[in-house]
């Protein structure tokens, strides 16, 4: 791990406004992370986990705060730099797959090399390459609707995975699956993160999974603390 982290958050502050009241998700938050390190996010649901890594994957923007990545101030980007950021640097896995139905899995795991500009050639050689590292080598082209649960998530994995992102976000990846293919999804996750040196980070209810993580946080009166 380098001195740089990978992610530190500074002062980062996220509120909802209500009709009739404010929420407060964070408050004057602060987080590192270093290059490497796996990480969970735990708690009581409606706390506020999901809009951490929302912040975190660029997907919102803290109202105020700062946010580096790799040292570098994101938050200065545009919607459309930090679209092509997000593109290159963050693979996400989310509880439903959010595949496209009637195309295959390869199909579906190039999709984010091809939106880059990538040739089609290369970027679907290393499609079947990541589905062949999640065990799917005998499926790429099944169309997704013709594919087991755990086997479609292994395909959102595969294409979270296909532009090598530094960091890979997993907001409970396995809560609609069954226990055997749980542990399927942990394993692969915790062999990944040794193989590619991939910073992971999940949101998670699983005790397993989390257990597996490095570090576990939770939000706490606004502020990102250990458990």
């Amino acid at each position: 791990m380098g001195d740089t982290p990978l992610i530190e958050l500074k002062g980062v502050s996220k509120s909802f406004v209500f009709k009739t009241a404010a929420l407060d998700i964070l408050h004057k938050a602060d987080m590192s992370i270093q290059q490497g390190e796996t990480i969970a996010i735990v708690g009581a649901s409606g706390i506020g986990k999901s809009t951490l890594l929302n912040i975190i994957g660029t997907l919102d923007r803290p109202d105020e705060g700062t946010q580096h990545f790799s040292g570098e101030d994101i938050l200065g980007y545009n919607d459309e730099k930090l679209a092509v950021f997000r593109n290159k640097n963050i693979g996400f896995v989310f509880q439903f797959h959010y595949l496209l139905q009637g195309f295959t899995a390869v199909e579906n795991v190039m999709l984010p090399g091809l939106i880059s500009g990538k040739s089609k050639k290369n970027i679907e050689k290393h499609a079947v390459n990541m589905l062949e590292r999640v065990e799917l080598g005998a499926r790429i082209e099944y169309r997704v609707e013709d594919l087991s649960g755990g086997e479609q998530q292994r395909v959102a994995i595969a294409r979270a995975l296909v532009m090598t992102p530094a960091l890979l976000l997993a907001d409970e990846p396995t809560g609609n699956l069954d226990q055997k293919n749980s542990h399927a999804v942990h394993r692969l996750l915790k062999e990944l993160n040794k193989e590619m040196g991939m910073t992971i980070i999940v949101v998670t209810h699983n005790s397993e999974l989390s257990g597996l993580m490095d570090r576990k946080l939770t939000l706490r009166d606004g502020k990102i603390v250990p458990v």
